[in-house]
């Protein structure tokens, strides 16, 4: 019998260049595999990650993200913080609305991030950074809001 250390439950991956892209949405998918996260569930974790690691890149140049494990069965899952200290954005509010963009693109990246995940915070500072942290729990169930929740049973359903 070998003694082996536990899975690590921490990482760190700075970002500074689209290859670190790369490596935190791998990061991503390792702990949300380790978490017993579903398949579909660690996608769209690391498809928000993704979109996180992106931001860093074309509006901060630089920054961190830090992944770990959380909680005991049943209710396990992954948060992931990202902090750069970018120039902060302007306002919050604007930015999470779908089509809004202040580097051309289509303005889907922070907005779609939050409906992927189940929990989403973002603080920011002008002249000081962003914070955003997101959660992916093992149960979409666990969820506050209708995305990713189980459908309510359809009008007649179950009874004769």
């Amino acid at each position: 019998m070998t003694d082996r250390p536990p899975p690590a439950t921490r990482y760190s991956v700075f970002v500074s260049h689209e290859s670190d892209v790369a490596v935190a949405r791998r990061r991503a998918r390792e702990l949300a595999a380790q978490q017993g996260l579903s398949e579909v569930r660690s996608e769209a974790l690391a498809t928000a990650v993704t979109e996180l690691a992106r931001n860093i890149v074309v509006h901060a140049r630089s920054g961190e993200l830090q992944f770990s494990a959380v909680g005991n069965a049943p209710r396990r899952g992954v948060v992931v913080t990202a902090r750069d200290a970018g120039p902060g954005i302007e306002d919050v509010e604007q930015v999470m609305q779908d089509g809004f963009s202040t580097a051309q693109g289509l303005g889907l990246g922070l907005p779609s991030a939050r409906r992927l995940v189940d929990e989403f915070e973002i603080e920011s500072e002008i002249g000081t950074g962003t914070t955003i942290t997101l959660r992916q729990w093992t149960s979409a169930m666990l969820r506050d809001d209708a995305v990713g929740r189980a459908a309510p049973p359809a009008a007649g359903a179950g009874s004769a």
